[in-house]
């Protein structure tokens, strides 16, 4: 099992970056440097989330090599090893060879270094530029951030000055190395506390109000009259934009030099609009015979900005509002199913997508019910309950860490019990699920947080390419303190512990802080127990009442605003409810029409074509044998055949053909005279 673990974690999380990827990101529309880039970064991420917990036990396991080979007091090299215990030191099952962890570290960290700090910023700036040239865009992208990388740049130099006039150190690439991974570690940890104390307090709260059916329907209505106006002002943005573009597509005829500007942001634009301005398109003229004013290019490419924000904007809000309504529908039939006798769920609306038949067999509408009615708001406070005493436990941890002797942080008691019986399961379950929910904390309030329009990532495909890097950014940025925030909060660092033992793979990629003590024995140990007061302030909707008080409407229950936005979102749902129950009587109408008359019009049909069989068949059998029509054997079936003609009479009548024996005509048709003989010859189809 050496390295069995490490390369089926590294094909895990790719395929989970992959999904969650595919999920927020639509690889059909967006180019492919910007999902490379981002999978690339997600993927790093995520792989030293999952891989850490490998490195914590294979570095226990390493320590207790140095116990068991070295007496208790020996010195061995630059590290200082513990009295060896009387069990003999087993290989986890997950033990990766020395000289791979440092490596897999090396490349893993600086890789997701250069993604967040250089190529990432760079591709936000020119995927969201309006140029029509590669060089045009590169150009832009460029002066961009040409204040954002120096920024960095000065902050670094104030570091750099830091550790120059000190005269306690002696400047080498070593201690460069560290001062660079300090900083961006330093940037981390602070944004680091933000998320978290948000994510500790709302996850817990969110699946707790989860089981509340109430909670979650009024929460769907305030969300509705929200996207309502969100939608109807994108619909309006787009239109004022598309009015744009059609006043430079009339001005800018095919033979002017930036025609082929003008065409490219009519590719960008929505079909209807596409054909609706392309009508008008046909003439030619001569741009120099006219003295018009015409846009520059500089122009154009700020108009072709506009129009790739406004179309995506509004193709979001739709797909938005149409999910959004699904889950309305869907939260009424809970609330209209919990009271029901028969115990089986009854939905208002069928699925407008096909449903897996594996799920069909098993999910019946009775496991449903039970499901939904019963089980599912229980599991939901059990849930709430566990993820609330995670929280308790990571909130006291960030306050205590730094307390060796007593040790008080809880994960540091968890991992040195399970780390005196060489337990290396229960080590690595421990390690998982500790830096698992912090990930979850933190990673998911990324997932929550909207920026105005410029950054959100929205699911079902929507998310633009720009909150697509800068997730990729945050997440490259967050990670590395994360870990060395988990490091520490299970006395694994060096640093945190005060012991001279041999550190994880991933603390000696680091460096080592004390380039820097007031970081290392400041910043990095007293800064995250501000993740105290962040809590108590989510648990009081600081931030939200914040908000609300701004003009950002925030859904709390106490407030006025709230509850007119709930109301105005339950017409509106009720409206599109009206709507979709229509839609539905009218098809049903269609389709027992057709189910009731279809059979009817088919023999219908089939008879006309068996008559004009017969038709042709009777004028060869006149044209042949005159005689044999005046028999008595024929007489009857030639009368039989009469009245089918009379049946299948076609539309287009001429009333000249009649004659007083309908046997007598030359073509063998039968023409009814009886309703149609009162009607004039010549002015039959006046009124038409």
């Amino acid at each position: 099992m050496s390295g069995a673990a490490l390369g089926l974690e590294i094909v895990f999380v790719f395929f989970l970056a992959l999904f969650l990827l595919h999920r927020y990101g639509d690889f059909k529309k967006q180019h492919r440097l910007v999902i490379i880039a981002t999978l690339l970064a997600w993927y790093l991420c995520f792989l030293i989330v999952f891989i850490l917990p490998l490195d914590v036990s294979t570095t226990i396991y390493n320590r207790c090599k140095l116990a068991v080979n070295s007496s208790p007091a020996e010195s061995n090299g630059s590290y200082v090893t513990l009295a060896p215990s009387k069990q003999k030191c087993f290989k986890p099952w997950s033990y990766i060879p020395d000289g791979i962890m440092p490596i897999f570290w090396r490349v893993v960290y600086w890789t997701s270094q250069f993604l967040t700090w250089i190529l990432l910023p760079f591709m936000q700036s020119y995927a969201r530029s309006g140029g029509f040239s590669i060089t045009g865009k590169i150009k832009t992208a460029l002066i961009e951030n040409a204040i954002y990388y120096g920024t960095y740049l000065l902050i670094f130099g104030a570091f750099l000055i830091y550790v120059a006039v000190n005269p306690n150190f002696n400047l080498q690439w070593n201690q460069l190395q560290t001062i660079g991974i300090a900083a961006a570690n330093t940037w981390g940890l602070f944004l680091l506390v933000l998320l978290l104390g948000y994510g500790l307090v709302e996850i817990p709260r969110s699946h707790w109000n989860g089981a509340k059916r109430g909670y979650l329907l009024m929460k769907t209505y305030f969300k509705a009259a929200k996207l309502m106006t969100e939608k109807a002002d994108a619909e309006e943005n787009l239109e004022d934009i598309m009015e744009e573009v059609r006043k430079v597509s009339e001005s800018i005829k095919y033979n002017h030099p930036l025609r082929k500007c003008v065409d490219t942001i009519l590719k960008k634009c929505p079909t209807e609009y596409q054909e609706r301005m392309g009508r008008n398109m046909d003439d030619y003229e001569d741009f120099d015979e006219r003295q018009n004013s015409y846009p520059s290019e500089k122009s154009l490419a700020k108009l072709h900005k506009q129009v790739i924000y406004s179309v995506q904007r509004h193709r979001r809000t739709q797909v938005q509002w149409q999910i959004l309504l699904e889950q309305a529908f869907y939260l009424e039939d809970v609330a209209k199913n919990e009271s029901s006798a028969t115990r089986q769920f009854v939905h208002t609306f069928h699925s407008q997508e096909p449903e897996n038949k594996i799920i069909q067999y098993f999910y019946t509408p009775t496991v449903e019910w039970y499901w939904e009615c019963l089980l599912r708001p229980w599991f939901y406070r059990v849930l709430a309950v566990v993820l609330a005493t995670f929280s308790v436990i990571v909130v006291w941890s960030e306050c205590t860490f730094f307390s060796t002797k007593p040790v008080l942080s809880l994960f540091a008691v968890f991992i040195q019990l399970a780390e005196k019986t060489y337990n290396y399961i229960y080590i690595e379950m421990a390690c998982f699920l500790t830096i698992f929910f912090l990930s979850i904390c933190v990673y998911s309030t990324v997932f929550r947080i909207r920026v105005f329009n410029y950054y959100y990532l929205a699911s079902h495909h929507q998310t633009d390419a720009y909150s697509l890097l800068f997730s990729g950014m945050l997440f490259c940025r967050l990670t590395p303190p994360l870990c060395l925030n988990f490091l520490g909060l299970t006395h694994m660092d060096a640093t945190i512990s005060h012991k001279n033992t041999q550190p994880t793979a991933y603390t000696s990629i680091m460096g080592s802080m004390r380039v820097l003590s007031f970081i290392a024995d400041g910043f990095y140990i007293y800064y995250p127990m501000l993740v105290v007061i962040l809590c108590i302030a989510t648990y009081f909707s600081l931030g939200t009442r914040c908000l609300n008080l701004l003009g950002f409407q925030q859904f709390m229950g106490d407030s006025e605003m709230t509850s007119d936005l709930i109301d105005e979102g339950k017409e509106l749902i009720r409206r599109e409810k009206r709507k979709r129950q229509r839609q539905e009587e009218g098809e049903n109408r269609r389709r027992e029409w057709k189910e009731r008359y279809g059979n009817r019009e088919d023999s219908t049909r089939s008879r006309a074509v068996h008559t004009d069989q017969k038709e042709s068949s009777f004028s060869e059998t006149n044209a042949n044998r005159p005689l044999s029509k005046y028999t008595r054997s024929n007489g009857r079936t030639e009368r039989d055949r009469i009245e089918l003609l009379q049946d299948a009479e076609p539309l287009d009548f001429n009333a000249d053909s009649v004659n007083d024996d309908p046997l007598e005509s030359d073509s063998g048709r039968y023409q009814p005279g009886g309703r149609y003989l009162s009607m004039s010859r010549s002015k039959i189809f006046d009124d038409v």
